[in-house]
């Protein structure tokens, strides 16, 4: 549980080796020495993960095995992340898949392993966290979503929609939660420099990890629901969302 200055003592991260889930669990636990539980696929990249944790001040670091598509376990894994770090504080899912949509388009598995990931994964583990929170009378789940979630653009929709169906998902999830001690917190970055972007078009709104991780750690301390980073990209979708599809179609941005 958050200590009387409201600072978390317990993280978990589900993609816990991806560089904004490294990054927020950084932030949060050198706030506090937290406990940090990070789950993923990768044995190697966790280990990395843990060391950076670790140097930002983590408490305990705690690694597990997790995949986004393996929804029978995810309900277990969760709980294993109980056991190990007690009371769960923030339940970070911060996995996710970019997809290749020239590829996607035609044909293959690809996209439906976007939408496996990005949107059933989230729901899966999403309900599983939920039901922690909902035990425990407290804890904040965040969900990394996107700008792309607003509206997808004709060069990512594949990815656009699968983010668009777990934002939807995390705000109804957050109404669920009300009454319960617990809440969620939905995260829409736009494009992050990093490897799952490295060598892709740099968009407008364009930000970094550590920019992801300081805007989450604001939204939590001041109790948000929904944060934008950057901030700017708020207003500006406000606006892109309402164009007429025939005027959308035609933007720079969107091809």
């Amino acid at each position: 549980m958050k200590d009387a200055l409201g600072a978390v003592q317990s993280v978990l991260v589900l993609g816990g080796a991806s560089e904004i889930g490294v990054a927020i669990a950084s932030a949060l636990a050198g706030r506090r020495g937290a406990t940090v539980v990070l789950a993923g696929r990768d044995p190697g990249r966790l280990e990395e993960a843990a060391g950076a944790v670790r140097a930002a001040g983590a408490g305990r670091v705690e690694l597990v095995g997790f995949d986004a598509e393996d929804t029978d376990r995810h309900e277990a894994i969760i709980e294993e992340a109980t056991r190990k770090a007690g009371d769960l504080d923030v339940i970070v899912l911060a996995f996710g898949l970019l997809g290749d949509q020239e590829v996607d388009e035609r044909g293959g598995a690809g996209a439906v392993r976007v939408a496996m990931v990005n949107y059933v994964g989230v729901v899966s583990a999403g309900l599983a966290a939920a039901r922690v929170v909902r035990r425990q009378g407290h804890g904040t789940i965040v969900l990394l979503s996107s700008v792309a979630a607003e509206r997808p653009r004709r060069a990512n929709f594949i990815y656009g929609s699968s983010k668009a169906g777990a934002d939807a998902f995390a705000l109804g999830l957050g109404d669920a939660l009300v009454g319960s001690g617990g809440g969620v917190l939905v995260v829409r970055p736009g494009f992050v420099h990093g490897r799952m972007t490295a060598g892709r078009p740099v968009p407008p709104l364009a930000t970094s990890p550590q920019a992801v991780a300081q805007a989450t750690v604001r939204g939590l301390v001041e109790g948000r629901e929904v944060v934008w980073v950057p901030s700017v990209a708020r207003p500006v979708f406000a606006v892109l969302r309402h164009l007429p599809r025939a005027v959308w179609r035609r933007l720079p941005l969107t091809g």
